[in-house]
C-alpha cells in the first residue's frame, strides 16, 4: 500500500452534504458520479493532497443505505492506493485477512477496487484502489 487514496463518508443527502463540504473546503467537488452496480452516487473533494469521497445510497438495499441505517452518517471506509490490486489481494489473503471481493471490480474515480472485511481490521472497512490504465 502506497498511501491513503481517500476517505469515504456515508451521507443521507449528497446535494446537502456537497454544500456543507464546499463551505468547509472553499471549493466545489471536482467530480460527481454514479456507480450503479454499488447503488451509490458519489462526489469527490480535494483538500491539499487529500481526497474525500461522499457517498449517497441510490437504493435501500445498497451497502451505503445499510450502513446509514445501522450506524448513521459518518466515515464509511479508508481507501489505500495500491500498485497491483491482484497481488495485494493475494498478499493480504495470505496474511489472513477476509477479502469481500477477491475479483476487483470497477469503482468510482476510474479505479479497480476490492474491500477487506471490517471484522478483521478493527471495525474499519478498508478499500484497495488501483488506477485503471
Amino acid at each position: 500500500m502506497r498511501k491513503i487514496e481517500h476517505i469515504g463518508i456515508a451521507v443521507k443527502n449528497l446535494e446537502t452534504s456537497n454544500l456543507l463540504f464546499e463551505k468547509l473546503f472553499g471549493q466545489p467537488p471536482y467530480k460527481e458520479e454514479e456507480v450503479a452496480n454499488e447503488g451509490v452516487k458519489t462526489s469527490f473533494f480535494m483538500n491539499g493532497p487529500n481526497k474525500i469521497e461522499l457517498l449517497e445510497a441510490t437504493n435501500p438495499e445498497s451497502p451505503i443505505a445499510k450502513f446509514i441505517d445501522k450506524k448513521g452518517e459518518g466515515i464509511h471506509h479508508i481507501a489505500f492506493d495500491v500498485e497491483d490490486i491482484n497481488q495485494e489481494i493475494a498478499r493480504l489473503k495470505n496474511e489472513g485477512f477476509i477479502i469481500l471481493n477477491e475479483t476487483p471490480k470497477k469503482g468510482a474515480d476510474n479505479k479497480l477496487v476490492a474491500f477487506l472485511h471490517p471484522k478483521g481490521t478493527n471495525g474499519v472497512l478498508i478499500e484497495l484502489c488501483q488506477e485503471i490504465k
